[in-house]
């Protein structure tokens, strides 16, 4: 039976059927074109593009590139879908070039590497790799794309030993602007090849990434629920643990203050110990905290991400000196912020965290040690926490009342924090808002380095502006 194609509804449908890629195209009345748009983790995501372009390898990617750059046509870059606000992987009236089929996950025994599709997500990857005793420095939700996790830098279960995921990366292949496919590595294109750590799409479209694979057994690993009357004993236990991560490297912690639906205010710890020790003497002083409930147990990598998945929500970040008065100010701003929502969500009806994880100088001393990324971590001279506000609610109307409430919530955390010199000037590029400016955050010396292999493999500016989704690099300026 010959194959049946959407008929075209769109001039950029047209344009990629004569360049011969009919067969993957979606356009808006195809079911297969709702699936995908569907498929999105945030409602706010779900632009509608004029068509979508699946395509199957990095040479249909080029021809995609060619053709649509040659008519000056807008797109956007689709990897997970995993990013919480519009535009940043879908596009309104464009095409969408979605590489959900660019998916693969390939050991290799004889050089402890592993090649991963961009259009992946991490459970797979990591039940891949489990198959061989094997795991990467990738995502810790298993929903998360490859992509943009790699491309924004990543924080994963390994940070304190091997810096951020996309520090593990040692080979791109990625189709640049004029279409050309290039291998990127330390030793080819090594200019790009630092841009890419951290700096997103920017310079290209990444169709393959290399990334070193590591034996890790078991783990220990879970959640544990404590009341709302141990928040001062938890604060100390979250400083105390961030300064002692270099005793303890295997140790990770995320500590956060949560509104959970209809009950009262809870903190929770999620550790991951990836050496296998039960009740490591890193988690003493949360071990000595009066708990709830538990899910603490032996288990693998692989089950770990698929068990954590966050639900669509609101997002904003920052960084602070490790200070006990600044996370018991968010803590108490943080009460604030629920009783406001209540007011406006009576029955309780929505989850709320405030979130913070270690960020210890020597993260950036091992990017540095791996070879470096164009992030800027390394200018951190003393021990951090990555802060993150997290608001998840049911429609859009509640969403549009509480991101202006978190934004003020932000900014309330950062004026107390800059009365004690308690501020760091850096945006983790994933958890960042379309507010932020995770870029400029990197420093003027990699401001510099991003701008000039911008313009080195990118001179025509296609992806700032005929691919206008994300943080672009044009736009920062100081």
């Amino acid at each position: 039976m010959a194959a049946i194609f959407p008929k075209p509804t769109c001039h950029q449908a047209e344009l990629l059927i004569k360049a011969g890629l009919k067969a993957q195209i979606l356009v808006q009345d195809d079911a297969s074109y709702t699936v995908r748009q569907a498929s999105y983790w945030s409602n706010t995501a779900k632009l509608k593009p004029a068509c979508i372009v699946r395509p199957r390898s990095a040479e249909e990617v080029s021809l995609i590139i060619r053709t649509l750059v040659g008519r000056s046509e807008k797109f956007a870059v689709r990897s997970g879908g995993h990013t919480q606000y519009a535009g940043a992987n879908n596009i309104e009236g464009g095409v969408t070039i979605d590489l959900g089929l660019l998916d693969w996950t390939k050991y290799d025994a004889a050089t402890e590497t592993v090649d991963i599709g961009p259009g992946g997500r991490w459970g797979p990857v990591y039940a891949e790799l489990k198959k061989h005793g094997r795991v990467v420095a990738g995502g810790r939700d298993g929903n998360v794309g490859v992509a943009g996790l790699l491309l924004g830098g990543g924080k994963t279960f390994f940070t304190a030993r091997r810096g951020f995921a996309c520090d593990d990366v040692i080979a791109y292949e990625v189709v640049l602007a004029s279409g050309e496919i290039v291998t990127v590595d330390a030793s080819n294109f090594d200019d790009l090849f630092r841009a890419l750590k951290g700096g997103m799409n920017n310079f290209g479209i990444v169709t393959n990434f290399r990334m070193k694979a590591f034996k890790c057994d078991e783990v220990w690993a879970g959640l544990t629920y404590f009341p709302k009357q141990v928040i001062p004993g938890a604060i100390e236990a979250l400083v105390d643990f961030t300064d002692n991560i270099p005793k303890d490297l295997d140790s990770n912690l995320l500590c956060f203050f949560t509104y959970p639906e209809f009950k009262d205010t809870l903190v929770v710890a999620g550790y991951v110990q990836t050496a296998g020790i039960e009740n490591a003497p890193a988690y003493e002083k949360w071990l000595a905290l009066p708990s709830i409930n538990t899910t603490c147990q032996m288990t693998s990598v692989s089950d770990v991400v698929n068990a954590y998945a966050i639900a669509p929500d609101t997002f904003l970040t920052a960084c602070f000196k490790n200070d006990t008065r600044i996370v018991a100010k968010a803590s108490e701003l943080h009460d604030r912020l629920v009783e406001e929502i209540k007011s406006f969500i009576p029955d309780g009806n929505f989850i709320t965290q405030c979130l913070f994880q270690p960020l210890s100088k020597i993260i950036g001393q091992r990017s540095a040690e791996a070879g470096g990324n164009i992030m800027g971590v390394e200018r951190q001279s003393e021990n951090g926490l990555l802060f993150t506000i997290v608001i998840m609610v049911k429609t859009e109307e509640q969403e549009t009342f509480v991101y202006p409430k978190a934004k003020a919530w932000l900014r309330g955390v950062q004026e107390f924090a800059a009365t004690i010199d308690g501020n760091l000037d850096w945006i983790f590029m994933n958890y960042a808002d379309p507010s932020q400016n995770p870029l400029a955050s990197y420093g003027i010396e990699n401001v510099q380095k991003m701008k000039d292999v911008a313009a080195k493999y990118d001179a025509g500016e296609v992806f700032q502006k005929l691919c206008p989704g994300g943080f672009k690099i044009s736009e920062v300026e100081f």
